[in-house]
């Protein structure tokens, strides 16, 4: 038991102290989290199609065939 006892305190001082979260502060703080990452991914998303269209970086295989589906048309073979 000692040991156990030991650990215990050991962890209690490494683990900083925490103060509680109310549901409100939680929900408050994911909304938060989550429009900072939408944004984030939609920054993402303009700066790619822009480099897309000024010819920047190479599209991959879902973007040549929205931007351009004559490629992959099958019709005249």
């Amino acid at each position: 038991m000692g040991a156990e006892e030991e650990k215990v305190q050991e962890n209690e001082k490494l683990s900083p102290a925490q103060n509680p979260m109310s549901p409100a502060q939680f929900l408050a703080w994911k909304r938060r989290k989550d429009a900072d990452a939408s944004a984030r991914r939609d920054e993402v998303a303009r700066k790619r199609a822009d480099d897309i269209a000024t010819g920047a970086v190479q599209m991959n295989g879902r973007e040549l065939f929205l931007h351009e589906p004559w490629v992959f048309d099958n019709s005249r073979y």
